[in-house]
Parts: C-alpha cells; sequence; structure tokens
C-alpha cells in the first residue's frame, strides 16, 4: 500500500487541485475532514439498524471495520466509507418478522458472499457483462422497487403518532431546499433531529433503557442462523439486492476515477469484493449489509480532498463510536413518529434514485420492452406480490426484480427477432447520493 506523501502546504487545496487518495493534507487537517465523514455517514447509517430492529452499535462497529477493511482490499487506493445499505431494509424486515433476526442476517451474509463473488469476476473479467445483465432501465427498475416496496412500513410508523411524524416530514423537505452543500446534504439527518425535539416536547420518548446502559462496553453480537428452516426460504428475498450493491459501487468507483484518475477504474473487482466480505463479516455477527456511500463522495467533492488518510480517520471513529452502549441506547429511543415522517421521504427517494437511472441514461419507454420492463416489476413491488410453496416463499422485491430481468432480456430477444423495436442498453449507470445540491445543466 502507498504511504502518503503530503499535498502542497499541507494546509490548504490549490485551486483547480484535488489531493489525490495517495496524499493527505497535514494531520489535523486530515483528522477533522475524517471526523466529516463520520457526520455525512451517520444519518444514513444509524437510521438502517434503528428501522429494522438491529443493534445500532453493532452496526457501527461493523461500518467501521468494513471501511477500513475495503480501505486494505483496495490497497488504499480507492476512497469510500462504507455504511449501512438501505437495499437491505426491506428484506431484512420481512425476514425478521417472519423467520428471526438469525434468518434475516443469514441473507445478509449470502448477500456479501455473492457480492464478493461477483468482483472476483470482475477483477478477472471486466465490468462488461454486468453492463450487458443490467442495463439503465433494469437498474432503474429495480433500485425503485426496493424503495416504493417500503410505502406500507412508513405509513404503520407514520399513523401512530401523525404530528410528530408530519413535523418530522416537513422539516426533512425544508432542510432539503433551503440549504446548500454539506447541510443539503444532512437534511434527512436534520429532518430527524427536529422530529426527536418534537417527540420530547410530546413526551413520547422513554429514557429508561438509556439510563441503565453503561457508557462503554461492547456492542450487543448476534450469529446468523442457517440451520432454522425458515431461513432458506428467506434468503431468496436478499438476491436482488445484489445488483443494487453493484450498481452502488460502480458508480462510486466511476465518480471518483472521474474526480481524481481514470485509472482509479481498475478496482472495480476489488471494490466489489471489499464491501462483500464487509457486508458478510456485518452479517454473520448482527450488523447491517454494507455500501460504499454517496454522501461521502459529496465531502469529497465539496473539500476536493480524496485522501484515503481521512477514512483511516472515519473507521476509527465509527469504531470508538460503537463502544458506547448509551450513544446506542439513544438512538433506539427514536419513536415511531420520527421514523414515519423521515421514511416517508427516505423510501420515497431511493424509488426516485430509481427514476432518475432512466432520466440520466435517457430511457426509451416509446419501446414496450423498456415499457413492461418498469410496469410490471413496479407493480408486483407496490403491491406486495408474493408466490409460496409449502414453507418456502418469493416476496416481491424476489418477483419483480426477476420480472424485470426476464422481461427485458427475453423481450429483447423477441423484438430484434421481430424488428419491433429492441433495447440497446446501455453502461450500468451510477446510483446517486441522496439529497445535496443539484447538478447544472450546461
Amino acid at each position: 500500500m502507498p504511504i502518503w506523501t503530503l499535498h502542497g502546504n499541507g494546509r490548504t487545496v490549490e485551486p483547480g487541485k484535488v489531493v489525490k487518495p495517495e496524499e493527505r493534507l497535514n494531520w489535523g487537517a486530515t483528522v477533522a475532514i475524517g471526523a466529516q465523514h463520520v457526520v455525512a455517514m451517520f444519518g444514513a447509517t444509524f437510521l438502517v439498524p434503528v428501522l429494522t430492529g438491529f443493534p445500532v452499535s453493532t452496526t457501527l462497529l461493523f461500518s467501521g471495520i468494513g471501511t477500513l477493511l475495503f480501505l486494505l482490499v483496495t490497497r488504499n487506493k480507492l476512497p469510500s466509507y462504507l455504511g449501512s445499505s438501505f437495499a437491505f431494509i426491506a428484506p431484512v424486515t420481512a425476514a425478521t418478522a417472519t423467520a428471526g433476526m438469525g434468518s434475516a442476517l443469514a441473507g445478509i451474509v449470502a448477500v456479501g458472499i455473492l457480492l464478493a463473488i461477483v468482483g472476483f469476476v470482475v477483477q478477472f473479467a471486466g465490468i462488461g457483462w454486468v453492463d450487458k445483465l443490467m442495463p439503465p432501465v433494469v437498474a432503474g427498475t429495480i433500485v425503485a422497487l426496493i424503495g416504493f416496496n417500503l410505502a406500507p412500513v412508513a405509513w404503520t410508523n407514520f399513523e401512530q403518532a401523525p404530528v410528530t411524524a408530519s413535523v418530522t416530514l416537513i422539516a426533512v423537505i425544508l432542510f432539503s431546499v433551503l440549504f446548500r452543500g454539506f447541510l443539503g446534504r444532512i437534511s434527512i439527518f436534520l429532518g430527524v433531529v427536529v422530529g426527536y425535539i418534537v417527540a420530547v416536547i410530546l413526551g413520547e420518548i422513554d429514557y429508561a433503557p438509556v439510563e441503565a446502559a453503561a457508557w462503554i462496553g461492547l456492542p450487543e453480537f448476534h450469529i446468523a442462523d442457517f440451520a432454522s428452516p425458515g431461513t432458506w426460504a428467506v434468503i431468496a428475498m436478499f438476491l436482488p439486492v445484489v445488483l443494487v450493491l453493484i450498481a452502488e459501487n460502480v458508480g462510486h468507483v466511476r465518480a471518483v476515477a472521474t474526480m481524481t484518475d481514470p485509472s482509479v477504474n481498475r478496482h472495480t473487482g476489488r471494490a466489489l469484493i471489499a464491501d462483500g466480505a464487509a457486508t458478510t463479516i456485518a452479517g454473520f455477527f448482527g450488523g447491517s449489509g454494507t455500501t460504499t456511500y454517496g454522501e461521502n463522495i459529496g465531502v469529497m467533492a465539496a473539500t476536493r480532498v480524496y485522501s484515503t488518510a481521512a477514512y483511516w480517520v472515519a473507521g476509527a471513529v465509527a469504531i470508538l463510536l460503537a463502544m458506547s452502549p448509551k450513544i446506542g441506547a439513544i438512538f433506539n429511543t427514536i419513536p415511531p413518529g420520527v421514523l414515519g415522517g423521515v421514511t416517508t421521504a427516505l423510501y420515497g427517494l431511493i424509488g426516485i434514485i430509481g427514476i432518475k437511472i432512466w432520466v440520466d441514461n435517457r430511457v426509451d419507454f416509446s419501446r414496450p420492452v423498456n415499457q413492461y420492463t418498469a410496469a410490471v416489476a413496479l407493480v408486483m413491488a407496490i403491491a406486495g406480490f408474493t408466490m409460496q410453496w409449502g414453507d418456502f416463499q418469493l416476496g416481491a422485491i424476489v418477483l419483480g426484480s426477476a420480472a424485470a430481468l426476464v422481461i427485458y432480456h427475453l423481450g429483447n430477444l423477441i423484438a430484434r427477432w421481430r424488428k419491433t423495436g429492441a433495447d440497446d442498453g446501455g453502461p450500468i449507470p451510477a446510483v446517486g447520493q441522496l439529497g445535496g445540491d443539484p447538478q447544472e445543466v450546461r
């Protein structure tokens, strides 16, 4: 791994220059930027375990460990923070309800292993086959259906405290349009803070668990359960998440390459392997599945500092925070009303990211194959289609993702044969971050 060289005078970034991954500013500035990365990832990373019922401290621990592992596997050349992936929320919620947390963790492990395998294939065979498997119309559909499938979950929390939920939702929206830059990128986190304050005023929070929690201690670990009969029935619903993680990782690598050095694209396979390994480890011991974070790309773009040294700092800080059960207990006090308000926005945004993939890649919806790829899959996800054979059940995310893949590829095969308007697809698109500054079109 390269040793960081000091950029310029170590204090400032010259106009038109960036601090490259193998460079760093002085350690004081590096620690400060690392702390910014922690704040940027925190709002999203803690929300996933809160929404799924996983221990927050455990998720933070494996988020930090996963980030350090990512830096090692990518040879310290690819700046990235691995935080909790929203793509896991729907399958984890469904699996926990039907088969328990251990089975949900087994699903996370399965995703991690499969993602790592894909990473090895990409490392040796390139990314072209992924582009063909999952062109923009399919990638956008799968991302969108995962978000829209969660709409009933948002309403379940919202209706328990509609006043708090409404204030939280309004705050998220206002912060996103009032602020530019860093504050705009953490509008969801700021909305949670406002909603939490309202919940405190309305007496909706119980602090007894916080008082009982220790200041320092190990997180709460849970072990993945592959032995229960219900486990193998729920693992299938996790597999579409692999497609989302591929899109997120590939998009992240391409974004960093665009802003630093095109040679960074050579590390795409290693990025997938690293995220797969981090997700596998987290799943084995009770953490949420991980992914590279667009929020932290925003911090790098704003600061022009792409140094991997800052991410070593961020990973270490996350691990230290995880060693305080009291901090985890505080996050677990977030009431249903706040969660209902923020998830109404958040789940919808996940769906909109999928639609943004269509827009950014100019998907041609005059072609029937594209129309039905998206239409059938989204209705399956929103309506909650299921298919069951005995104890084995396929949920809406699995069915919708499978429908998108089958309709697109089989439909294209027929359309080319009949010359009725096939879709040529295109390269796998980047999955954009939630919030942040709008991009100007020139």
